[in-house]
Order: structure tokens, then C-alpha cells, then sequence
């Protein structure tokens, strides 16, 4: 653990997640309850990743220093209360802006520092913005917020504040009161999500919601990036790379094991219309090396239409084309080969973590595969075959081909 001097002269361990390039914008990720446990560690080194320098500091440090509380334990979860029910909430404060002037001083830190809190720390956010001036503070669903309206007043720096609609911790009254005093504060944004719970983007938590977890986060990157500078949130790493090496292993060199090296150990693949795929090693290992890689027929190539690249995705539209002359159980489940020529548009969303792939969301149009497959009548349903992958490359290729039958069938 770093260690860094406190305002009242104690040393405070916190934990220093390093980007692969420096210096860079700085952030301070503030604590829940919990210490700075693994899910903390984990949300730093995610930020890291992305390439910010990170400080986490232990602000239990003064009634048990390193403490690591699993939230999913009832008698740690009792033992995080009665810790927070000590803590000295200025104090805590003070903490957090001391670990702010140590990374605004830190030789990985290019200059400007943000925060980022959850649950207690998305409180401790909030008033680290209004005491200590960072360059900007995200919360999540801090409670007690609603009593400390009056410190908006000396806040000088954007605030992000993400509140759980259905938070226990923070129910309706006191998210009412937030809305009448920030709805129209210059600072202050507030984004609402009303189908979650408190704890909604804490991984493995009761009350996660993915989805929701995965806006929240796009925002708040989107929002440090644009109060941290536009190098924020850029590990700098070649994500085209990665995702063409991963590719030559799936399709050119056909070696699971080199694949598997490419992705996170917790990577998930979801091949869309069939729900192939698999979450983790273990899955993934019997996916590729049983169900997919050895499942491709000889013939499959591959045409790029466009690329988009952004902060921790990359976006691949192509054209998808093979003989089906093999079974297919990734993308053609208990369907014999057929012998026919198959071409269709795909688009792979693949998010990174670090220098490793974190998952793929890969789309395709079945209907138009299975049209080609003769196995789908096109004649009488609104579903088109071999057209769809030719005007994506060529769209001099008449549209509206399904509205114009249906309206002759009309008559």
C-alpha cells in the first residue's frame, strides 16, 4: 500500500493503480463501506486500465488499517456498519483531499484530478467537491446527500451524481430533495435510475443491474473525459491489434489456447440471434475449441465495410461469408450442411479492459441466413436473403423491395 500524510499528521495506506502510460489525469476512487476491498481494488485498476493514474485511500485507516469487508457476509457487513457509524465524516473528507494533493503531486499525475465515490464515497464525492476543489466528482448513490444541500453553494467543479430509484438508503423524499435543488444547478447533474437498487453497479452485489451499471459507467467516463482533458480514459493501447490477433488465432492459425490468451479471465462471448458463446475460461475453452473454431467451414472469409474505435470498444461492420458445408453449431444449431453459399452482414461490438479483450456482442441477420439456406420463405415473410450483405456494399441496390409486395398484396 502507498502511503500518504493526512492533514492531522497519520499516515494513510491507499491503494496506487498505475495507467500503462504516463503522466495522465488523476483520480481519487472513494471507498463504500467495505474497505478497500477486492471490488474496490478491481474498480481501480478498471480506471487504470483506462488510463488514469488512481489512488484509493483506506479511510477505516484510524480503527483498523487495511480492513477487507465481503459485502455478501452478514457479520462483515455488520462489522462495515458499526465502522461507519464511527467515522468521523469531515475528517473522512480531509482524508480524501489529501490523497487529491498527493496524486495532483504525483510523477504518474499529468496535472488535473477527479474523484470518483461509491455509497459512502459517493457522499464523501460530493463533499470533497465542495471543500477541496478537484477538477470534477462523480457519486454514486450517496447516501446522505440530501443533507448537505448547502455545501452546493461553495461547489466550484462539475458534480455527477447517480441515484438508484429505488434506494433504500436514499428513498423518494430525500431523491425529491436533490432534484428541487440541482435540477437547475449549474454544476450539479443528476441521472436517475429508477428500476435499481442501491449497490446497482457493485459486481456480484444482490442488487446489480448490468445494464444500468454499464450506462452509468459510460457516462461517467464520458464526463471525466471531458473535465479531465481529452487524454482521459485512453489507455493507449492498440485496440485493432489486439482484436486482429485475436481474429488470426479464431480464423487463420484455428488455436483455442492462443485465443483464450487474448481475452480476460472473466470474458464473455454472445453470438446475438442464437445465444451461443459462453461467460469465463472454463466456458469459453469448450466453446472455441468444440463448438466454434473447429465448426468454421474451410471457405469463411471476411469483408470489412467500416471501423469505429472509441474509448474501451472497438466496432467491426463486415460481411460474413461462407459455404455451409459443415455443421455450424455456433450459428446453425442442429441444422445439417446444405451446400449453399451464404453471405451476411455482421457487426462485432468487443470491449476491452486493459490490453485484454472483455467481451463480444456479435449481431447478425438469421433470417437472411437461413433465406440463403433455403430453410425461411422470403416469398411470403418480410425478411430478405443474399440483398442484405449487397446493399451494404452497394446501395445503388433498390430499397423498399418488401414495402412495394406488400402494398401490390394490399390491392
Amino acid at each position: 500500500m502507498t502511503q500518504i500524510k493526512t492533514t492531522d499528521g497519520q499516515s494513510m495506506g491507499a491503494y496506487f493503480a498505475a495507467p500503462t502510460s504516463t503522466p495522465a489525469p488523476g483520480l481519487v476512487v472513494i471507498q463504500e463501506i467495505f474497505g478497500i476491498n477486492r471490488t474496490m481494488r478491481t474498480i481501480a485498476d478498471g480506471y487504470a486500465a483506462r488510463g488514469f493514474a488512481v489512488i484509493c485511500p483506506d479511510l477505516f485507516f484510524r480503527d483498523q488499517p487495511g480492513i477487507e469487508l465481503d459485502f455478501q457476509d452478514e457479520a462483515d457487513r455488520q462489522r462495515a456498519f458499526d465502522i461507519y457509524e464511527k467515522l468521523d465524516e469531515s475528517q473522512a473528507v480531509a482524508d480524501c483531499g489529501a490523497a487529491l494533493s498527493y496524486l495532483r503531486d504525483h510523477e504518474a499525475c499529468c496535472g488535473p484530478v477527479g474523484a470518483v465515490g461509491f455509497c459512502l464515497g459517493g457522499k464523501l464525492a460530493y463533499l470533497l467537491a465542495a471543500r477541496h476543489d478537484p477538477d470534477c466528482a462523480v457519486g454514486y448513490y450517496g447516501v446522505g446527500i440530501e443533507n448537505a444541500i448547502d455545501e452546493a453553494t461553495n461547489i466550484r467543479c462539475p458534480v455527477m451524481l447517480h441515484l438508484a430509484g429505488r434506494d433504500q438508503f436514499c428513498p423518494a423524499p430525500a431523491q425529491q430533495k436533490l432534484h428541487a435543488a440541482f435540477d437547475r444547478h449549474d454544476r450539479v447533474m443528476l441521472c436517475d435510475y429508477p428500476a435499481c437498487s442501491h449497490a446497482f453497479a457493485r459486481e456480484g452485489g444482490e442488487h446489480h443491474n448490468a445494464a444500468a451499471a454499464e450506462l452509468a459507467n459510460l457516462r461517467t467516463i464520458d464526463f471525466l473525459r471531458d473535465h479531465l482533458g481529452w487524454g482521459a480514459a485512453n489507455s493507449g493501447t492498440n485496440f485493432a491489434a489486439l482484436w486482429e490477433e485475436h481474429v488470426k488465432y479464431e480464423f487463420e492459425t484455428r488455436d483455442y489456447v492462443d485465443t483464450l490468451e487474448t481475452m480476460v479471465p472473466d470474458a464473455y462471448v454472445n453470438h446475438i440471434p442464437t445465444l451461443t458463446g459462453g461467460v469465463g475460461k472454463e466456458q469459453l475453452g469448450e466453446f472455441y475449441s468444440k463448438r466454434f473454431i473447429p465448426q468454421m467451414p474451410p471457405d469463411t472469409e471476411m469483408t470489412p465495410v467500416s471501423r469505429t474505435i472509441g474509448d474501451d470498444r472497438l466496432v467491426d461492420e463486415m460481411i460474413f461469408k461462407f459455404t455451409h458445408t459443415i455443421e455450424m453449431d455456433w450459428m446453425l444449431p442442429g441444422i445439417k450442411p446444405t451446400g449453399r453459399r451464404v453471405e451476411v452482414p455482421l457487426v462485432a461490438i468487443v470491449h476491452f479492459r486493459g490490453n485484454k479483450l472483455a467481451h463480444e456482442h456479435i449481431y447478425w441477420d438469421q433470417a437472411s441466413v437461413l433465406v440463403q439456406l433455403g430453410l425461411l420463405d422470403s416469398s411470403e415473410l418480410p425478411v430478405m436473403g443474399i440483398k442484405t450483405a449487397q446493399k451494404v456494399l452497394d446501395n445503388s441496390i433498390p430499397s423498399n423491395e418488401l414495402i412495394i409486395r406488400a402494398d401490390k398484396n394490399r390491392r
